[in-house]
């Protein structure tokens, strides 16, 4: 395809590469989640604002935010009640995929320490050691699988925990401050309503169930209260769920370390049986990555005609193995169709979570063996081989021999892989972090005291259609580290970051002098790649272990965050549980709040003296980074901090 017949402006992407995809599915009438967002226009402006309820049967209700409408709904619910209602359902559902998925690890550690799984071991004991020592559990002259044992049923226990007491994990991994600051808060909420109001998460599905109940038909309308609780469901999942899941992946699989690899649908090989992992759980896609490396599945490619297997990412699930196995991403979850209409790609294996069901029907254009795993995310038209742990060789073995007898079906025709790669430079966990420190957060902390870095911001995010794709990640992230503002971060934005070349050393170039000259002598990009979504925990943990270094609340820290693109009810779990944290964190597009004026000035100023973080909406990406900056430079300012 000639380069002046790609439309580079489009405007439904900023990826070259998937401009070029795009072409092509216009031209061979293909459906694509753009194409599928037109045809929904125009989207129903209630939804849009949140005042549309269909929790029981005499709705579904609306208001008319203007008042020429329905001031009520049939059972007297107003405007705010619908509003909080239907947040805090997203809250629950967001918090529950993610710890969901805690749960399975929590579990696989488990049978490894008892020894009915021999599929899997523990990769890294020093990580196990680490975990067990922060939950008090002893670790001196006892064996490793008792120490993995006692770990697997502490997280185990935090899930189904009954008691008033907050779970173990949030009890441990909180820092101090903002531990104290919650638990107060409980206190202050009940004195100021008289009603029992909590924020440290009790147990990890209790606070689920507890959503889930109080939005029944007849219970909670009180905004407040449902916000609140909302803020503690998701506190169970950034300080439990999503925390166990890490810090669990890392003692199964393997802390990642800091690695180059390589981003964009130019991953894809002609020549090759090209396998794309695609969904969350990287206890599936880390199998495959390995079973595609055996001396026999590399014969059984070559006899279909193949050079090799060549295992390649997509969303999540690739940002877990680009960290560990050091597997190349084809890209983000916008990219999901696009690289089936390379014709290229032989299986694309999904296990859960930001799948789109279109692309079974998209398979069958093509020779794609679309393949699902997982009983929770059953897709028509798929092919389904259910994923057992206890048999991960096996299925694995069997995932891939399939997509090697999908190679000889194979139109050649129909194949085109755009070319464009870039390098990234990925794996900073928190402890690579602190290792490039030389073992402390002193040193960053010197930084940002000296002015050399201003602070930090950590951008999380998905593709949405309503939003060109990655083209505010890439706006946003470039405006901020030109202003000495160190950009972390994590899942779909992460690998938009590294598409761009933003996680290479030649981005270092586009920061500003400070962020610049730290780079340059660490030998790091100014934009640091923490993992899948689910790893926002890590920056917690990073966010947590410098404010309890220095004795202060995260509220206290120069610190800011972003959710450009956001798309999922994850998203709306992960955002309240940072703001619970004492981070601000910016949302663009608008989330469906604004129907709600209470609940809107709740979340976007109220909470601000309660807990120190809040939501802010803003769709330039300039100007985002001018909000951002600016509530650094307050931040600073309050420490007694100010740039010469």
């Amino acid at each position: 395809m000639a380069n002046d017949t790609i439309q580079k402006n489009d405007p439904r992407s900023a990826d070259p590469a998937a401009v070029e995809m795009l072409r092509i599915a216009d031209r061979d009438g293909l459906d694509t989640i753009w194409q599928r967002l037109e045809k929904q226009q125009p989207q129903c402006s209630y939804g849009q604002l949140g005042t549309c309820c269909r929790i029981c049967s005499m709705g579904p209700c609306r208001i008319d935010p203007f008042g020429d409408g329905p001031t009520r709904g049939v059972c007297g619910a107003t405007a705010d009640t619908m509003v909080a209602r239907n947040l805090a359902r997203m809250a629950a559902v967001g918090s529950s995929s993610h710890s969901d998925h805690g749960r399975k690890v929590a579990q696989l550690l488990k049978a490894v320490a008892n020894g009915s799984n021999s599929d899997y071991q523990i990769t890294d004991t020093e990580k196990l050691c680490a975990v067990a020592t922060r939950l008090d559990i002893e670790t001196e002259e006892r064996p490793v699988k008792d120490i993995a044992a006692d770990v697997a049923e502490a997280a185990i226990n935090c899930f189904g925990k009954q008691d008033e007491e907050p779970i173990l994990f949030a009890e441990k991994y909180l820092p101090k401050k903002r531990f104290e600051r919650l638990k107060n808060l409980e206190d202050s909420l009940y004195e100021a309503t008289g009603s029992k109001m909590g924020l440290l998460p009790r147990g990890i599905d209790r606070e689920a169930v507890d959503i889930l109940h109080r939005t029944h038909f007849g219970c909670d309308s009180d905004p407040l209260s449902l916000i609140v609780q909302s803020a503690r469901c998701s506190l169970s999942d950034g300080w439990g769920g999503s925390m166990i899941a890490t810090e669990l992946q890392d003692i199964l699989l393997g802390t990642p370390k800091i690695r180059q690899i390589q981003a964009n649908l130019g991953v894809l090989e002609e020549e090759s049986v090209n396998v794309v992992i695609h969904g969350h759980e990287p206890v599936l896609s880390a199998k495959v990555v390995e079973m595609a490396q055996l001396p026999e599945m590399k014969r059984l490619a070559e006899e279909a005609g193949a050079k090799r297997v060549n295992v390649v990412g997509l969303c999540c699930t690739g940002n877990e193995v680009l960290l560990r196995q050091g597997v190349g991403i084809a890209g983000n979850e916008g990219h999901s169709e696009l690289a089936i209409m390379t014709g290229a790609v032989d299986a694309m294996v999904v296990d859960v979570q930001c799948i789109f069901p279109a692309l079974a029907d998209l398979c069958s254009c093509y020779h794609t063996r679309f393949i699902t795993t997982s009983e929770q995310a059953k897709i028509p038209g798929a092919i389904h081989i259910q994923f057992d742990e206890h048999q991960a060789n096996a299925i694995a073995s069997q995932i891939i021999t399939t997509a090697i007898e999908a190679f000889p079906s194979r139109n050649k025709a129909k194949v085109y892989i755009p070319k464009q790669t870039a390098s990234a430079i990925v794996g900073f966990t928190v402890e690579e972090i602190l290792k490039a420190l030389g073992g402390t957060p002193q040193p960053l902390i010197d930084l940002i005291v000296n002015g050399t870095i201003k602070g930090v911001a950590g951008i999380v995010g998905c593709n949405n259609a309503k939003v060109q794709q990655d083209a505010f990640h890439r706006s946003l992230t470039t405006e901020l580290i030109k202003r000495d503002i160190l950009v972390i971060g994590t899942g779909c934005w992460a690998v938009a970051a590294a598409k761009a070349g933003l996680m290479d050393i030649p981005a270092q170039e586009l920061a500003g002098p400070g962020l610049k000259a730290v780079c340059r002598q660490l030998g790091i990009p100014p934009v640091l790649h923490m993992g899948s979504c689910v790893d926002c925990s890590r920056m917690l943990n990073l966010a947590g272990g410098i404010a309890d270094h220095l004795g202060v609340d995260i509220s206290d820290l120069p610190l800011v965050g972003s959710a450009p693109e956001w798309t999922t009810e994850k998203a709306v779990a992960i955002g309240t549980y940072f703001i619970a944290s004492g981070i601000p964190v910016h949302l663009w597009p608008v989330p469906p709040i604004l129907g709600g004026p209470e609940v809107t000035k709740i979340l976007t100023q109220d909470v601000k003296a309660a807990l120190g973080g809040w939501f802010f909406v803003e769709e330039d990406p300039v100007a985002t980074a001018d909000q951002m900056e600016e509530i650094i430079m307050d931040r600073r300012a309050a420490l007694g901090l100010v740039n010469e």
